[in-house]
């Protein structure tokens, strides 16, 4: 039976993308790494969620305990983005943490847990080119604990919001004597209203000329 199911504490393949020593060398130290990698956690999961789990296999009556909690964080908004390193006192803690945590929920996420080989400062950051996760570039479902659509999708539903916007503007300037176009465009507008009033013509000028002798002769006459 021992042959047929895999132990909860063997290794993964996962492996730092980044890290430049050699998977035996890898292995040396996974052997004895207190630090674990937890990935697929919701953006909203805190750093108090995370240490009340992890810290259910320590032994702090046996001097262990949690060292320290790492978030991943957004290379360009420093929020969340959906993992975080675990640091404990011994290799042991952070073993049985890996055997009995690994694939439970937390936040409603089925979480993964790996040794991971130490971490390094800089680590904390996400690798994508949106500044999140790698994972989170490319995935084109839609995901509320990981901010909705991946960053390409989202990226392309932003193009087609534009697109459909300066359609709209065309369209509208399109119309007979529309004004949507912005700029010197309602200067039109108002030149075509000024013109529609009817101009002073020569007529209008004679008689301003009679009323004004009218109202000299009748001056005259009540003197």
């Amino acid at each position: 039976m021992a042959d047929i199911i895999d132990p909860l504490d063997k290794f993964s393949t996962y492996k730092d993308s980044q890290a430049s020593a050699d998977r035996q060398t890898q292995l040396t130290l996974l052997r004895k790494s207190a630090t674990l990698y937890v990935g697929n956690l919701s953006f909203y999961t805190t750093e108090e969620q995370i240490y009340e789990l992890f810290s259910k296999c320590t032994t702090p009556e046996e001097g262990g305990g949690i060292k320290r909690i790492i978030m991943g964080l957004d290379r360009n908004t420093r929020t969340p983005c959906g993992f975080c390193f675990v640091e404990y006192y011994s290799h042991a803690e952070a073993l049985a943490c890996m055997k009995y945590i690994s694939g439970t929920k937390l936040d409603e996420r089925i979480i993964r847990c790996d040794l991971d080989s130490g971490y390094r400062d800089g680590r904390q950051f996400g690798r994508g080119r949106s500044g999140g996760q790698v994972r989170d570039e490319h995935r084109q479902d839609y995901d509320p604990g990981r901010g909705g659509w991946g960053a390409q999708a989202q990226a392309q539903q932003e193009q087609e919001r534009r697109r459909n916007r300066e359609q709209v503007y065309a369209d509208a300037q399109d119309v007979p004597g529309a004004v949507a176009g912005g700029g010197e465009d309602w200067k039109e507008g108002v030149s075509n209203e000024a013109s529609r009033k009817r101009q002073r013509s020569p007529d209008d000028e004679g008689d301003d000329l009679r009323h004004e002798r009218q109202a000299k002769r009748q001056t005259e006459e009540g003197a």
